[in-house]
């Protein structure tokens, strides 16, 4: 992933403009998302089936509750009795903080790509903390962007800069929440017989478009943190920067939300369109991996599209492929693009403005003023 510093101009009385040609890019390690707990001996004092009884470690509660706080998912990758285990978190009450528990008796490496499969994120965004060196060694060894941590260390994960985003959203304090939400549509999805469209239209979702306002500054940031299989360019952007932007005369910054009967998904997309007089350029177009199977990714994009054709301007996209964002590619050439130029990593796509995809029936697309 890389950060992007946008060098910003003042031009005539005052007028901001932002110079996106001109950036410099820095290698960054991505955020955990994710942390993956071991039981015995880590989570709690003893082991299940040896002690029968045992008792939480001194702090750990308060920790998984402020990690919750702070939207870091987490899970359970054990080597013990699923029901017997569940039950003690149970009646520590704890049980509900935990997506996609893996309690058996494979590998623990195992059980984490099985949580990662299941939570569609990547890889690099995980943690796991065990208090075997020799479990830890073996994740390690089978997954090595995987970043392990000692279980006698436990009091200073809430101090650790990776369990630290730089905002605490109202998205993020919700993100388990969200999750489950999710686990629900899966397996009625799964249960469901049907057409998919049908399926989805009983989801009865409304997706809005709109201007990044002030109290969107955080969000917005946060998403190009923390996106990157579903992001054109990997490109990070400060508060301050995405501020500028919004309030640029030469860029249009959109975000994108989506709710259903199973409650919100949040805050889900960001587009970020450089207009000049006879051209729009997409610097950025991103939607979070939670709504990939929604039927919605496109939307934010055909929308984009039209308003280029009702302004009679040529509509230009940038990608920085890599191995996690293929599917943006994909996108944009199902969108109606064609690659017109490469430049280093950059290539540059411009639509045709011949058949623009319509909006899916079974979504509500609701655009606030731009």
């Amino acid at each position: 992933m890389h950060t992007v510093s946008a060098i910003f101009e003042e031009k005539g009385r005052g007028a901001m403009t932002v110079n996106l040609n001109s950036v410099i890019q820095t290698e960054q390690i991505a955020k955990i998302k994710c942390l993956v707990w071991d039981l015995d001996h880590t989570l709690w004092n003893g082991v299940l089936l040896e002690d029968g009884e045992v008792s939480l470690k001194e702090g750990v509660a308060d920790i998984v509750k402020e990690l919750d706080r702070r939207g870091i998912l987490q899970s359970i990758a054990s080597k013990n009795d699923y029901q017997h285990a569940m039950e003690r978190l149970r009646t520590f009450g704890l049980d509900e903080y935990f997506l996609y528990p893996q309690i058996h008796w494979s590998a623990k490496s195992i059980s984490i790509e099985s949580i990662v499969k299941s939570l569609n994120i990547g890889m690099d965004t995980i943690a796991f903390i065990d208090d075997q060196p020799f479990e830890r060694d073996e994740v390690k060894q089978a997954l090595p962007t995987i970043r392990c941590y000692d279980a006698a260390n436990i009091a200073e994960l809430l101090d650790d800069a990776d369990f630290n985003p730089e905002f605490v959203t109202d998205d993020s304090k919700q993100r388990r929440f969200m999750y489950r939400s999710d686990q629900v549509r899966k397996e009625l999805e799964e249960q469901y017989e049907g057409p998919q469209e049908e399926f989805l239209a009983s989801l009865q979702m409304k997706f809005t478009i709109a201007p990044v306002g002030p109290g969107d500054l955080q969000r917005a940031e946060e998403l190009t943190v923390r996106t990157h299989q579903l992001n054109t360019t990997g490109y990070t952007y400060s508060y301050e920067e995405l501020d500028a932007l919004r309030q640029s005369p030469n860029h249009k910054l959109l975000i994108a939300g989506l709710d259903d009967i199973y409650g919100s998904y949040g805050k889900i997309g960001l587009l970020l369109l450089e207009c000049s007089e006879k051209v729009w350029t997409l610097q950025l177009l991103l939607m979070s991996c939670r709504v990939m199977s929604r039927g919605v990714g496109s939307i934010m994009l055909n929308h984009v599209i039209r308003m280029a054709k009702e302004a009679g301007v040529v509509l230009q996209a940038k990608l920085v492929p890599n191995d996690r964002n293929r599917m943006m590619s994909i996108t944009y050439h199902f969108a109606g693009f064609q690659e017109v130029e490469r430049t280093g990593e950059m290539v540059l796509f411009e639509h045709q403005m011949e058949a623009i995809p319509s909006t899916p029936d079974y979504v509500d697309v609701q655009v606030q003023s731009l």
